[in-house]
């Protein structure tokens, strides 16, 4: 692969579900039918290691360390591959009762090239996140390169604070990568379609957003450009969609639209 060559972003729409090996069974199904299709990252969805519905204490019983055998599955099928994979860790901590909800990248080689733990826990809707999931401290972002594009990660419910996107952006990323696991319910569709698109044109950067199925999820897992256009959109269904980068299009769409070099406020976390 050449640098600044329109490199293959998939994402991948599932439902994990509670046996972490039928997950890694079609985490590996569908990099297989990404990397077919072009992909060289394939994006899948918050919770992909574990999950059932209503959350309880069964996540941090089943929760896994970054070494764990869940990690190391993914590398052992991106090495093989020649991707990067990103997906949902249930990760361990110091906590009996709670787990950190952790995005991890993997790449080729072999090893684990980023990890993002969830900082805005879904407090909202009638749900608790917070009850099981510890948050993740307010690192500064870890991004990894890729055919001389550079990634950033965030989740989910982060998608509802515009600043999280800028701080990932403002380290350099030209694509973000939001594996989550958005509701379903009254406008939720429109609200996750509205802030994937949103965030992509506000930084005009890519964002790609892997979600579940319903009938927890809301589907409509989408590849958005820096213009805010849908490039690989997928509906209800468990599948793979692929789209194309380009720097190119970045360089093009910052020419015409130059809104990060002409804003007039930076970022800063919010003590306490």
């Amino acid at each position: 692969m050449t640098l600044h060559e329109p490199l293959g972003v998939a994402v991948a729409q599932f439902a994990p579900t509670p046996d972490i090996d039928a997950n890694l069974a079609t985490i590996r199904s569908f990099s297989i039918r990404a990397a077919e299709r072009g992909a060289s990252i394939v994006v899948f969805p918050e919770y992909s290691s574990y999950f059932v519905n209503p959350m309880d204490d069964s996540f941090a019983r089943h929760a896994q360390s970054l070494d764990g055998p869940f990690v190391r599955s993914l590398e052992a099928l991106a090495s093989e591959l020649g991707v990067h994979i990103v997906a949902g860790l249930v990760e361990s901590t110091d906590e009996v009762r709670r787990f950190a909800n952790t995005a991890v990248a993997v790449g080729p080689e072999e090893q684990t090239v980023a990890v993002y733990r969830k900082q805005h826990l879904y407090d909202a809707f009638g749900q608790k996140e917070s009850d099981w999931v510890k948050p993740g401290a307010l690192d500064e972002p870890q991004t990894f390169e890729v055919g001389g594009l550079t990634f950033g990660l965030q989740t989910c419910y982060d998608l509802r604070f515009p600043e999280v996107t800028r701080r990932i952006v403002d380290a350099g990323a030209d694509v973000v990568l939001v594996p989550a696991e958005w509701v379903r319910g009254p406008l939720k569709e429109h609200h996750w379609r509205t802030l994937l698109t949103a965030r992509a044109i506000e930084n005009t950067v890519y964002v790609a957003g892997a979600d579940h199925p319903p009938s927890i999820g809301a589907g409509n897992s989408m590849v958005v450009d820096p213009s805010g256009v849908p490039l690989a959109t997928l509906g209800t269904q468990s599948d793979v969609a692929v789209a194309f980068v380009s720097r190119a299009v970045l360089t093009e769409t910052r020419a015409v639209n130059p809104s990060l070099q002409l804003r007039r406020y930076g970022i800063v976390a919010k003590p306490g």
